[in-house]
């Protein structure tokens, strides 16, 4: 059976003979992303690990979550959960810890692709292609590899009927960064979803108190208050791109906002047609046992996080691109496909990069968000192949 899909996949991927190289997948998906890492470890700070960090120490010390402090520069903006999250790094020195940290999140990420309906070919050309922009992320110590690894898992264990592990990766995730909720975009896949709305409402209650073993109850709850406030206060913030606030809301609103001037836009205008366009897809549940179609719509769920958030910055990325090199590897090799992949692979993925020139980048793609285009006409293309039901145009192997 493995022969037959291996051969099947030569047959249709212009890249396949990439696929068939076992090593080059998990040499570039980890490489690249200790090469980065030892340069930031090279420099002066670490400035984001030192942030998550102090989450668990000023958590342990009853200290507000959301200020300034002298330690570091921003502020956090995670949930309490996530304070149990880092506890086990922040016992190590701050090199080792941030390196350690780094890797789980690439390692994390990399076993939720091996859990994607897909055959080892395909699986290994997402690896090889997401590579460069999980090195992106990684240079910032983020936990954005690790949010989409909940979100595919959530995807790969309600697919399983696994739901009360499904539920701990929604839960966790929403918990932690709030874009972990679009797991539940997968609900209506399961066929036993009363045993997944019971897994949420225990995972709910079970995370939401986890941090207070090193607090107290009444800390956590006025916690997860000032984490609302501070995420609406951020929301608010990353409007102001007239003021130089250049490198948030890339996503679909800060291009409309800076191309046309439109400093008041309100979001609703743009998530609100958005959202009608994601829920027509539920009007094809009938195939909700076909992989494609679960692919297709796993696809749009993990870049609408990106593309419709005021929030996202470069390093989010990581979240919406993997599902780019998804949905090239469910294509037919055609040179349109072939063409439009580059585009997507240059304009998101090498956009913030030494690739493009200094000066355009400079003058064009961080001043009026264009990393959010590529994935934005994705969006679009995927949308229209669901409503004219393409996934069933597609052989499984």
């Amino acid at each position: 059976m493995e022969q037959n899909i291996g051969l099947a996949s030569k047959k249709r991927f212009t890249l396949a003979w990439l696929g068939e190289k076992e090593w080059l997948a998990p040499a570039l998906w980890f490489g690249l992303s200790i090469l980065v890492a030892f340069k930031e470890l090279a420099g002066p700070y670490i400035n984001n690990y030192i942030i998550f960090k102090h989450v668990y120490l000023h958590t342990r010390a009853l200290q507000p979550l959301y200020i300034a402090y002298p330690e570091y520069f921003d502020v956090n903006m995670y949930g309490p959960v996530f304070s149990m999250i880092i506890a086990p790094f922040t016992w190590l020195p701050d090199v080792v810890g941030a390196f350690i940290w780094m890797l789980c999140n690439a390692a994390f990420l990399y076993f939720a692709i091996r859990q994607l309906p897909l055959n080892r070919i395909q699986q290994n050309l997402v690896l090889i292609f997401a590579s460069h922009e999980l090195m992106a992320a990684s240079s910032y110590w983020q936990l954005n590899p690790s949010i989409i690894a909940c979100i595919i898992m959530s995807y790969v264990l309600i697919r399983q009927g696994r739901e009360f592990w499904a539920a701990f990766f929604i839960v966790i995730g929403t918990l932690t960064k709030l874009y972990g909720v679009v797991g539940l975009a997968f609900f209506f896949f399961s066929n036993n979803r009363w045993k997944l709305i019971g897994s949420l409402l225990v995972w709910g209650l079970v995370l939401f108190a986890l941090p207070m073993i090193i607090s107290t109850p009444a800390y956590i709850v006025n916690a997860y208050k000032e984490w609302g406030e501070a995420l609406v206060f951020k929301n608010n913030k990353n409007y102001q791109f007239d003021k130089g606030v250049l490198l948030q809301n890339i996503c679909v609103q800060g291009v409309i906002q800076r191309v046309f001037h439109l400093k008041k836009l309100s979001n609703l205008w743009v998530l609100g047609p958005a959202i009608l366009l994601f829920a027509g897809q539920y009007l094809f549940l009938k195939y909700r046992e076909n992989r494609n179609y679960q692919l297709y719509l796993l696809c749009t769920t993990l870049i609408f996080t990106v593309i419709f958030s005021t929030s996202s910055e470069s390093p989010t990325y990581i979240i919406a691109f993997p599902a780019a090199c998804i949905w090239y590897v469910l294509q037919y090799p055609t040179k349109w496909v072939n063409a439009f992949f580059i585009f997507l692979l240059i304009g998101t993925s090498f956009s913030h990069s030494d690739l493009v020139t200094p000066w355009f980048k400079k003058n064009f793609v961080v001043p009026y968000a264009l990393k959010a285009v590529p994935c934005a006409v994705l969006w679009l293309v995927l949308i229209w192949q669901v409503y004219t039901k393409q996934f069933l145009r597609i052989r499984t192997a």
